[in-house]
């Protein structure tokens, strides 16, 4: 017979098996087109090697099977699928490559039959097969119950040979010597052969791992894995735990540390050695060690010593901050002539924007420290700053300690972050945690609850911020230097904006200096008009936003460059959103013009008072907080004390309600600074004088006049400077306060101090 041949690899078909496989080469997808158009018979032969690309008759074994091709199937990729059919043995006698395929003539080798046997010997011979496969199926459970029974029920001998053939799972070798066995009688002495050496095999494999598991507990599974990977890793020679600890052992000789934390460190690696592989205490150990070896205990970084190198540093990232820069300076100087010099703990406490946090990032840039930065706002757990102690699960250290390791020195500038916004629960209070690292008396030796070893945190340079000193415990308080960050000028921040924000803006939005820029007078615009806060975070937002609109204009190809003025501002921006109230223009009655601190700088207050028929009632609204209410009663408890020097007579306050009203009742508002202004009110409001409109007050009163101190004058005054009123009574304790502000506040203001209620009256009343 002459038909297609096809080579297959690491495949080997018998009659009567039904086998499918992919077919990718050309000459073999050729082979089954032709085999297709003619008779669907093809022949299949194995490939002695399976790399073998283009094989030829040498490349194949010399017996193969004709088979039937019963469906063909098409796969992406130029795949196709086949499935045919064994039908019998054939030799191959030659080989020739036709037209892009593989042709062979071919001899059917029919199967000889068993001669001079009985039906009594062919019956011996099944059951012997049949023992063999039984045999087979208890050693190897590979062979599935169904396929070992389907084998069993075989009829013939003939019938059970091939059934064994087809279906048990022998090797390549195997069944191309079935293949290649044409004789029925030397065909059953194979499979037995193979069947008993197989059964063999199984068994043996079967003692070899019974003889393992009598070695290892049977009720211990981590057991016996941990043992299989000790002695793997015997075997191969790495042991992973004491590769660890001679690594550990390495870098602890290069440490830079004192002889008790070296000898902590080596007697944990110690103890280390000697655990199990795969512990959990070998694992928290280990933790503990490399926590231990990447702390900075007495590596130092070389701080700047050239006082003017800082004071440019400083100048050249902020405009301002006088108090803080001189601090800076002083602790460098000292720092110069000592050699040593004790790190001041700093805390900067101002509104929101103005600065606090970026000043230390140019602090740490000044002195040539590195910089991290701890925020704790909303921290409720002390562990989250002394750190969890090892025996609990998921233990590590705490934040301090964790930024000591980050920056990778012992003397590096610590920001603590939002310090007043330190929450407290049952867990612990952690305010109370930062005692012990916030005292340069004691936080020398810090302890960790997870490092256990004394920290030295003397040389870092602690750094806090806060929005209020209010929320602050007072012994923490008591620890830090406090230096005010106050509200900023108009004036300043407009050299802000122009040397700062609007570079830093124009930069962010891929703008050169030639396609935006923005006039003086615009940027006084948008602070006096877009914008009412003590920083400028919303003053940045609002160039931002310039440089959104410029950037959209200049790619639409609109303009080619865009110029922020005065006159073309509410186009981008809108209208004007803050108006400030302006001073009155006449003076009246019952309506004098306080000054209030808010967490967003200074404002003005008007506080009206009229008397109504009644029977003495007062009456409080505008959404008062308790203090200002007991203000506005201490007030009216003085009037009445003085009205008979007034000549107002007593039954006014029996016959009349008085009405104590704050505008924008929809702002809360409290505080110890408003009792000079309503007790002022009231006074006018039951003599009938008027009040001057061109004057602002500030100040608590007594149940006897006198005028006490307030706070946040700087914020009061600028607000009365933006309201253009020009005569402002201040309490006479806080001179000191406006001696220490800049001309550009007080200049053009007529600043007064007030002692007693008297003076206030003879100032404020016509």
């Amino acid at each position: 017979m002459t038909i297609p041949a096809i080579a297959l690899r690491g495949l080997c078909v018998l009659p009567k098996m039904v086998v499918h496989f992919d077919v990718s080469r050309k000459k073999s997808i050729m082979a089954l087109e032709k085999a297709m158009v003619k008779d669907q018979k093809i022949f299949l032969v194995a490939q002695k090697s399976v790399q073998e690309e283009d094989p030829d008759e040498e490349d194949l074994y010399s017996m193969g099977t004709v088979g039937t091709i019963k469906q063909i199937m098409k796969l992406p990729g130029g795949l196709v699928r086949v499935v045919a059919e064994g039908l019998l043995r054939a030799r191959l006698c030659s080989l020739e490559d036709e037209d892009g395929y593989l042709q062979a003539e071919i001899e059917p080798c029919p199967t000889e039959p068993l001669e001079g046997a009985d039906d009594a010997t062919r019956e011996a011979m099944c059951r012997i097969l049949r023992e063999h496969v039984e045999a087979y199926a208890l050693a190897n459970p590979s062979l599935s119950r169904d396929v070992a029974a389907a084998i069993l029920e075989t009829g013939t001998l003939e019938e059970l040979l091939d059934e064994i053939s087809i279906n048990i799972p022998f090797s390549l070798e195997n069944k191309q010597q079935l293949v290649e066995t044409t004789s029925l009688a030397e065909r059953y002495v194979l499979i037995e052969k193979i069947l008993g050496t197989e059964v063999e095999v199984c068994r043996i494999k079967q003692e070899f791992q019974e003889k393992v598991k009598e070695r290892i507990d049977q009720n211990q599974k981590e057991y016996i894995l941990r043992e299989q990977m000790k002695l793997i890793r015997e075997e191969l020679g790495e042991d992973t735990i004491q590769a660890d600890a001679a690594r550990f052992e390495e870098e602890l000789a290069g440490l830079k540390a004192d002889k008790a934390v070296k000898e902590k460190i080596e007697k944990e690696i110690g103890r280390y050695r000697t655990m199990p592989m795969g512990s959990q205490e070998a694992y928290v150990s280990r933790n503990y060690i490399e926590q231990l070896l990447e702390l900075p205990w007495n590596k130092m970084s070389r701080d700047n010593k050239d006082l003017a190198k800082a004071e440019a540093v400083l100048e050249e990232d902020h405009y301002g901050l006088e108090k803080v820069k001189e601090r800076i300076m002083e602790f460098l100087a000292v720092r110069a002539l000592t050699g040593k010099g004790e790190s001041p703990i700093v805390c900067l406490v101002g509104p929101p924007g103005t600065g606090k946090t970026s000043i230390a990032k140019s602090i740490a840039r000044a002195l040539n420290k590195k910089y991290v930065r701890i925020c704790l706002g909303g921290v409720r757990d002390e562990a989250e700053i002394r750190g969890h102690r090892r025996t609990y699960i998921g233990a590590m250290p705490g934040r301090i300690a964790a930024a000591l390791k980050q920056a990778g020195t012992s003397n590096p500038l610590m920001l603590l972050d939002e310090v007043d916004k330190l929450g407290s629960d049952y867990k612990g209070d952690p305010s109370a945690a930062l005692l012990e690292i916030l005292d340069s008396a004691q936080n020398d030796k810090f302890r960790d609850h997870f490092i256990e070893l004394p920290l030295d945190l003397s040389h870092v340079l602690f750094i806090a911020t806060a929005n209020t000193t209010d929320t602050i415990p007072r012994p923490l308080l008591d620890r830090m230097e406090i230096i005010e960050v106050s509200s900023y000028t108009e004036n300043e921040k407009y050299h802000i904006a122009e040397k700062y924000l609007v570079v830093k803006q124009r930069k962010k939005n891929g703008l050169t200096e030639e396609q935006f820029a923005v006039s003086e007078k615009a940027l006084r615009k948008i602070i006096h008009s877009y914008t009412r806060e003590a920083g400028v975070r919303e003053l940045e937002r609002k160039i931002g936003q310039l440089c959104r609109k410029a950037a959209r204009e200049l790619l639409t190809g609109k303009k080619k460059q865009v110029r922020i003025t005065e006159g073309n501002l509410e186009k981008y921006l809108g209208r004007e959103l803050w108006r400030t109230e302006k001073a009155a223009s006449e003076d009246a009655v019952g309506i004098v013009r306080g000054l209030a601190w808010t967490s967003v700088g200074g404002d003005t207050l008007e506080v009206e008072v009229n008397l109504m028929p009644g029977s003495g009632k007062l009456q409080l609204t505008g959404q008062m907080g308790d203090v200002m209410k007991e203000s506005a009663e201490t007030a009216l408890s003085y009037v009445r004390s003085v009205s008979p020097d007034f000549q107002v007579d007593s039954a006014v306050y029996e016959k009349n309600d008085i009405h104590v009203h704050i505008p924008e009742g929809a702002v809360p508002k409290d505080g110890p600074s408003a009792g000079v202004t309503m007790a002022t009110a009231i006074m006018s409001a039951v003599t009938g004088k008027k009040v001057k409109a061109d004057l602002a007050m500030t100040g608590e009163v007594t149940l006897r006049g006198r005028v006490l101190p307030i706070g946040g004058l700087k914020e009061k005054l600028l607000a009365a400077k933006m309201a253009d009123i020009h005569t402002v009574l201040v309490p006479v304790p806080n001179e000191p306060n406006v001696m220490e502000l800049s001309r550009e506040i007080v200049s053009g203001m007529d600043i007064k101090y007030v002692g007693t209620m008297d003076e206030v009256l003879k100032e404020a009343l016509i």
